[in-house]
């Protein structure tokens, strides 16, 4: 996109658009989109993240009944309009990924096997993924044809057009209560991003229904509390501080009134809180361009291939973010949106704005957490800090990646620490792009599928 005369917000559409044609089990048509941009004269979250069917009377998990308004395709019209080249061209690439086929990694095949089930329950027998192995060429004409009309016709070939004619069908068939009115509805909103200052850079959040505040409320409760990055307990610390950040998820929807309530944790030992889940999934995308745009992004279908129900006229499956509702301010109602885990951030300091994003589910506040701690609190290298071995609560116990400085000190404190090798896709995959003194960088994470390049 870049040599095609494109800025930030292209390259973003561009690639989330080829990951939904070469990472279905992460993310695609039938998922969301959540993006933080900052140019010269903007800076804006864009959620693109639907609600539930207005008619609906329950939610569930799984199925078509846990299908929420999909919103990656409304958030690429809102992208759209701060690029220069257009849908068109910004959807080529994955028109041609699909259309010409592209080779099925390890990492797909394992979920698909996995998922198998569900996803001939939800309508998939015929799908040509279903049938392929480790290598094979993967050719998706219905995809192709799904990513040609978008492109022809902006979302509204999605929302109000064809597309939407066949996802309401089949979700009807399903029993689930979606009508053309929600899909019409669209799901993409934008507002300003949450920010908090943290060791003399603005952090800047998505904002609900993105549980970014989360990360926001245990910067501010570091700083406030004086912690330092460099203390033998500053790992123990920040696990506290995500536990009880935790405790409010189901309370997300307030906002920025959530910055005024305090993280009250134990210095000395491992309170065994708990809070964060096990889930993970999403992919992750950071641009940035030489005239100053920065844009962070995470996109998702919720579990592995989301709802697992399949639309086979055009080759996508949706997703299952009803699951997302719990309780309290969080429970179910027609029409709403569930909180969602995606937390994409801007950093912007004396040196420049770099976007920063991560997959994990749960696990994103809690990496971003030790990236901005190594990085702005001790003044490490960001190459070293995202390669260093990282720690994630899930479940009341604390996984700790094999090498990590602090493993025997988060024992003794009395975490439930569970030994966890190298590179386990539950530590995240950082995505990091921006300026930093007037020289533009991208790094990629030595963990799961990912990759950086700069033009």
């Amino acid at each position: 996109m870049f040599f095609s005369g494109g800025n930030a917000a292209d390259a973003q559409i561009a690639a989330q658009a080829v990951l939904s044609a070469v990472a279905p089990e992460a993310c695609g048509l039938g998922g969301d989109s959540f993006a933080v941009l900052k140019s010269r004269d903007e800076l804006v979250a864009i959620n693109g993240a639907g609600r539930a069917p207005a008619d609906a009377e329950s939610v569930s998990d799984d199925g078509a009944q846990s299908v929420t308004v999909p919103g990656m395709v409304d958030g690429w019209d809102r992208l759209a309009t701060r690029g220069r080249l257009g849908l068109r061209a910004c959807l080529q690439p994955a028109i041609e990924c699909a259309d010409q086929g592209v080779r099925v990694d390890p990492g797909l095949i394992a979920a698909r096997n996995v998922q198998a089930k569900r996803l001939r329950e939800g309508g998939a027998d015929d799908w040509a993924l279903m049938s392929l192995s480790e290598g094979g060429k993967w050719k998706q004409p219905e995809l192709a044809k799904a990513l040609t009309l978008i492109a022809e016709n902006g979302s509204s070939a999605y929302y109000s057009g064809s597309i939407a004619a066949v996802i309401q069908d089949v979700l009807a068939t399903r029993g689930s209560a979606m009508s053309l009115r929600d899909l019409a509805a669209g799901a993409a909103a934008e507002s300003e991003p949450l920010t908090v200052t943290f060791e003399g850079h603005d952090v800047h959040m998505q904002p609900p229904a993105s549980q970014g505040v989360l990360l926001s409320m245990c910067l501010k409760a570091w700083a406030e509390g004086g912690y330092s990055a460099s203390n033998p307990s500053a790992d123990h610390i920040a696990v506290e501080l995500t536990q009880a950040a935790f405790a409010f998820r189901d309370q997300v929807s307030r906002g920025a009134n959530l910055l005024t309530e305090s993280l009250e944790i134990d210095l000395g030992k491992a309170s065994l809180r708990g809070g964060p889940r096990s889930y993970l999934h999403t992919a992750g995308v950071a641009t940035a361009d030489a005239d100053g745009m920065v844009v962070s992004s995470l996109v998702s279908v919720f579990d592995d291939f989301g709802s697992g129900v399949f639309v086979p006229e055009y080759g996508f499956v949706l997703n299952n973010r009803g699951g997302g509702f719990s309780s309290g301010l969080n429970r179910f109602e027609p029409g709403k949106r569930p909180i969602h885990t995606l937390a994409p951030a801007l950093v912007e300091g004396p040196l420049g704005c770099i976007a920063l994003s991560t997959p994990g589910a749960d696990g994103q506040v809690q990496t971003l957490l030790q990236i901005l701690l190594g990085w702005l609190g001790r003044g490490d290298d960001i190459a070293q800090v995202v390669a260093q071995s990282r720690w994630r609560s899930e479940d009341g116990k604390l996984l700790v990646e094999t090498g990590h400085h602090a493993r025997d000190d988060l024992a003794d404190r009395g975490h439930l620490v569970v030994d966890t090798h190298g590179g386990d896709m539950r530590f995240g995959a950082v995505t990091l792009a921006g300026q930093s003194d007037n020289s533009p960088f991208a790094l990629a994470d030595w963990r799961r599928n990912t990759w950086a390049a700069v033009s």
